[in-house]
């Protein structure tokens, strides 16, 4: 076996996780116990823990490796020799991907990489569920049926917009760390980090130790939000190390921190060129004459994650506010969702971390396996939770800061509907929420679907943003809906036995019309 996630599997052990794969997709295969939609750190650990408890697993994910976003690695071309060195807590991630290469040879789970599942649906006493594989031409269709699924989505970043976002080399913090790590490239030489969240620290001391200048680290939030929950963070010195070990590497680097301000415009002709930040009131509304100019060729900013939903609230599952402000998902103590036999761990149930990721998944392994769960499991994840909660109150945006929004500044940046066009909906025209909104603009109808820009348009409108529900998690061309089987029938566009199917003449005849062309993509 592999020693590092880094080392490719031996011929024999490659081709027995290939067939096991396959196997777990084959048209006549048997229900696996569980299918896991997403290979991060939740996902990741529930589906080596299920395996451990004697379950069969499959574990689809739309990336080539394990890991996730957070334990992104380096392309394979770039021979990075030490991936571990732009994470914490790989030490963790190294020994359950062992284990999973260990699982997936043995054949207890099947490793289904660059599947990216688009529905689910009901199948009798269990579920269907409907994946595109591969990529470009070699794209196809594959459908696992399981008895129970697990959904580790994870998050996206969210977006608040700002006059100059367009701009070429303003980029998600997020983005940039995933720049950092699947590529060894930075956004920039000399690179502002801005938005709200503890992901702004980490982004700044990797692009820092990586060689780029970084003048700010720009903060709408003030850590002082924290202090209202000490016992919280005492009950948390694991986080309290992490955040400690951040602020040494800013002083090390000598990057300065600004709290209680925001990017509030961004500089440029062909690429920005400078920022403009400006101090906030309590409300995330900017203060007049405080606005500073800080030059950069980058600008890394991400106002925190937002969890990825659109699987589970297909299926109808539940869902909270949580203390971010974020949509999530409503579970019970063993992660269930409201609807039986769909699980959820991870970032799905409210913005938390890797470390409560983990956690997660290994008690939804035990709930679904019928297993007791280790208290000190049970006991771990309430603390981690709690230092989720009191994180996403400290950084939760404030609903002022659609003030530094000028009637120009793109909002949608698919549609190119500006602010003062939602503006003139709400105010003229009657929106009352982002729906009527994206009805009279045209804003959210892009190819995103308003993911991007969906609590920017809800903001605008005077609501909080709605749980995303929509049939499809992602494009899909009309072909692959086509080959959906009818409830006891055959596929569509497949005849019945001894029928023609439509468009083919039974032998001796000519056919009615000519084959179709080859289908456009659906999701738009």
């Amino acid at each position: 076996m592999p020693t590092s996630p880094s080392e490719p599997a031996r011929p024999a052990a490659a081709a027995a996780v290939t067939a096991t794969a396959a196997a777990v997709t084959a048209a006549d295969a048997a229900p696996v116990d569980l299918a896991v939609v997403g290979a991060g750190p939740a996902g990741l650990a529930a589906a080596v823990t299920a395996a451990g408890l004697g379950l069969r697993v499959a574990l689809l994910d739309a990336g080539e490796r394990a890991g996730g976003q957070f334990y992104r690695h380096p392309a394979p071309g770039l021979g990075a020799a030490r991936p571990e060195a732009l994470h914490h807590g790989w030490a963790a991630f190294a020994a359950r991907e062992a284990a999973l290469r260990a699982h997936a040879a043995a054949g207890r789970i099947g490793h289904l990489a660059e599947h990216h599942v688009w529905t689910v649906v009901p199948d009798g006493d269990g579920w269907l569920l409907h994946a595109v594989a591969g990529h470009g031409p070699e794209e196809r269709a594959a459908a696992v049926r399981a008895r129970a699924v697990l959904i580790a989505t994870g998050a996206y970043e969210r977006q608040l917009p700002f006059p100059g976002w367009t701009l070429p080399g303003v980029v998600g913090a997020g983005g940039a760390q995933a720049m950092l790590k699947s590529g060894l490239v930075l956004p920039g030489r000399r690179v502002v980090v801005a938005g709200s969240g503890p992901l702004l620290l980490a982004v700044a001391g990797s692009l820092a130790a990586a060689g780029a200048g970084v003048p700010a680290v720009v903060e709408a939030a003030a850590y002082t939000g924290y202090a209202r929950r000490a016992g919280v963070l005492l009950r948390n010195p694991r986080k309290l190390a992490e955040g400690a070990a951040y602020g040494g590497a800013l002083l090390r680097h000598r990057v300065r921190l600004l709290t209680r301000y925001a990017v509030t415009e961004a500089h440029g002709t062909d690429r920005v060129e400078a920022v403009t930040v400006a101090r906030l009131d309590r409300d995330w509304r900017p203060l007049p004459g405080t606005g500073r100019r800080i030059a950069c060729d980058a600008l890394a900013v991400g106002h925190g994650l937002l969890p990825q939903l659109e699987l589970a609230t297909g299926l109808g599952c539940a869902t909270r506010r949580s203390a971010d402000g974020a949509v999530a998902l409503d579970l019970d103590a063993g992660q269930r969702t409201s609807v039986p036999g769909i699980w959820s761990a991870g970032e799905t149930g409210g913005i938390g971390g890797a470390d409560l990721a983990l956690a997660e998944g290994e008690i939804a392994a035990h709930a679904i396996a019928g297993r007791p769960v280790p208290g000190a499991l049970v006991r771990r994840r309430a603390r981690l939770r709690a230092f989720a909660d009191a994180m996403g109150a400290a950084h939760r945006p404030g609903g002022g800061w659609t003030g530094w929004l000028r009637d120009d500044t793109p909002v949608c940046r698919c549609e190119e509907v500006p602010a003062g066009l939602v503006r003139e909906a709400v105010r003229d025209l009657g929106a009352r929420d982002a729906r009527t909104a994206k009805l009279l603009t045209r804003a959210g109808m892009g190819w995103c679907q308003g993911r991007m820009c969906g609590p920017a348009v809800a903001a605008l409108a005077g609501e909080e943003p709605a749980a995303d529900r929509r049939p499809l998690s992602c494009p899909v061309t009309l072909g692959r809906l086509a080959e959906l089987r009818p409830a006891g029938g055959a596929p569509a566009g497949q005849a019945p036995a001894g029928e023609a199917p439509t468009g083919q003449a039974p032998a001796g005849q000519a056919p009615t019309r000519p084959p179709a062309a080859p289908p456009p993509r659906a999701g738009r």
